[in-house]
């Protein structure tokens, strides 16, 4: 059914420009009753982070930028969601236009710029739907203006600890002039020392807030092995890999576009995150486990992404395309490619890391 509505309604939404579609899309879906999603097959179930997941499907940050629709993206299917980028004060970001279709290449180009209605709001839609089933998450970021950005991110955790599963701090958006400092080995030493202090403070004894860190598919491999050393030292629960990327491709066909700056998303994330995601899992060695981000459009995609190391995977510039109805096609896909292979999610994660590693997919 939702499949079908997607396949109507593409037109006009692709009509109008990205951003205006994006809003109409939320709107919608906040007009939506909110209703349990349909139960997914045992074999999907995923243990990890001190929680279990009905399936490892999850919504990427940037989709439900406020905090709008959480429970509604559940209900579509969705394993997990994460919400935001949040930052402290409200901020426009940068000037529209600012989001791009790159439809031949069944990518995206973004300079969102962390536009954001701020902490304070986003913590009271948090508050509102305290107690509802789902595990959901929130980017979290510093403001464009700010004096100290380490001390957003601490304030970040302190206003949203105990009222979200896991928050992702996000030091790799290209969007945010000087963000991508943060992840230099003595600034990101000291951001992750005082984050996991705020979130160990925070939580009072309640059940673990997860702190992740989100990366950036353009590192260098010298700087991700200083990064996994600094993240295994603090204690950080778990990686994401990998933000979207400022490289433009050569294969690009909307060349035009492809000029646009801003990060780019999509299928032609797909290699780069994916090969980043390998050699991530081979220097943690299993010691904390791995999301995986970028270009994933189809089951083949997600169980390449599980192949090279990780144990949940995540998804967004693809439903610009495919629609919602993509989350369950995944599934199913999983599921056969469980059943054909006799294996479980769990034997396949970095089964194929080496490989992968090195560019044989």
């Amino acid at each position: 059914m939702i499949g079908s509505l997607f396949s109507l309604a593409k037109p006009a939404l692709h009509a109008l420009d990205a951003e205006t579609a994006h809003q109409l899309t939320i709107r919608a879906l906040s007009l939506m009753p909110v209703s349990a999603p349909p139960a997914d097959d045992a074999r999907l179930s995923v243990n990890v982070l001190d929680r279990h997941f009905p399936n490892p499907v999850g919504l990427a940050a940037g989709f439900d930028k406020q905090c709008e629709v959480p429970d509604q993206l559940l209900g579509l299917g969705f394993g997990f969601v994460e919400l935001g980028g949040v930052v402290p004060k409200p901020q426009e970001g940068n000037p529209r236009p600012r989001v791009f279709r790159l439809a031949r290449d069944e990518a995206v180009i973004n300079r969102f710029g962390l536009n954001s209605d701020g902490l304070d709001a986003a913590r009271l839609r948090l508050v509102n739907r305290r107690g509802r089933p789902g595990i959901v998450g929130v980017n979290i970021g510093a403001n464009k203006d700010s004096a100290d950005r380490i001390a957003d991110y601490v304030l970040c955790i302190e206003r949203l600890c105990g009222l979200a599963d896991f928050l992702t701090i996000n030091v790799s958006s290209p969007n945010t002039p000087g963000l991508r400092d943060l992840q230099g080995e003595a600034f990101l030493d000291d951001l992750l020392a005082r984050s996991i202090e705020a979130r160990d403070k925070a939580d009072h004894g309640r059940r673990k807030t997860i702190i992740l860190l989100k990366i950036a598919p353009d590192i260098s491999l010298d700087a991700l092995d200083a990064m996994v050393t600094t993240v295994l030292r603090r204690g950080v629960d778990g990686l994401t890999v990998s933000n979207t990327t400022v490289a433009r491709p050569d294969s690009l066909q909307e060349k035009e576009l492809a000029a646009e700056a801003g990060g780019l998303s999509g299928k032609p994330l797909f290699v780069p995150s994916t090969r980043l995601l390998a050699e991530t899992f081979l220097r943690v060695e299993r010691q904390i486990p791995l999301i995986g981000v970028g270009g994933i459009d189809s089951a083949e995609a997600a169980w390449t992404k599980i192949r090279a190391g990780a144990s949940l995977v995540q998804l967004y510039s693809a439903m610009v395309y495919k629609g919602p109805g993509l989350i369950g096609d995944i599934k199913r896909g999983l599921v056969q490619t469980l059943e054909a292979e006799k294996t479980s999610l769990t034997q396949a994660i970095g089964r194929d890391v080496v490989a992968i590693a090195r560019g044989r997919f």
